[in-house]
């Protein structure tokens, strides 16, 4: 209690955002079937019911990921965390982006209940969203989480900086198709949660994953 009360606005309001990512992420992962249902365990978070990973590889992925993200999301480097999903020729075929900001100027304590029934009303809609995504080959696809930085992270930022390197994965050329699923803003704190499709054509582009 002591650490939380030490914390500012933005340290208290990165951990806060940190835990729902990686319950979020959890959950989209879930959501596409990728793995047996088996693979994955109920328990409770913010009182709704939500899937954990059993597996630890596929636990640890998720945690370690988004937990080296803490402190670069406190300082506002980071603008959005993506859950991308593959073909065998490492083209992406949908993307779920989670786009966020945290009031750098905000310095009064986070308001934990209104900022609960946000992130808690977010969860409902993701579980119910299925309908707006592409059905996907367990055995033809992969994923994996992809931040994105607003500057390339610096060594000094903290040892977690050397966790995330540039990716050589394929984009698409043309602007993709874009379908909004939820958003939410309880200040300090704005999310954006949209799914993205290919449109026409792809090509090469960086950014940055885990």
């Amino acid at each position: 209690m002591d650490r939380r009360e030490n914390r500012s606005p933005q340290g208290e309001t990165a951990r806060i955002l940190v835990e729902f990512l990686e319950v979020a992420i959890t959950s989209i992962v879930y959501l596409k079937g990728l793995y047996p249902s088996g693979a994955f365990e109920r328990r409770r978070y913010l009182s709704l019911v939500v899937h954990r990973a059993r597996h630890p590889q596929l636990r640890d992925y998720i945690h370690m990921a988004v937990s080296g993200l803490q402190p670069f999301i406190e300082k506002g480097l980071i603008e959005r965390v993506a859950v991308v999903f593959f073909d065998t020729g490492n083209i992406p075929l949908e993307r779920f982006i989670l786009k966020f900001s945290v009031n750098q100027s905000c310095g009064s304590k986070v308001e934990d209940v209104e900022l609960e029934f946000s992130l808690r009303s977010f969860l409902i809609k993701l579980s119910v969203s299925q309908p707006l995504t592409s059905a996907l080959s367990q055995v033809d696809c992969r994923w994996e989480i992809v931040a994105y930085f607003c500057t390339i992270p610096q060594a000094n930022v903290g040892n977690t900086a050397a966790l995330w390197i540039p990716t050589d994965t394929k984009q698409w050329q043309q602007p993709p198709l874009i379908t909004p699923i939820k958003s939410m803003s309880s200040e300090p704190l704005n999310v954006q949660l949209y799914l993205e499709h290919p449109s026409l054509s792809k090509t090469m582009n960086s950014n940055l994953q885990r």
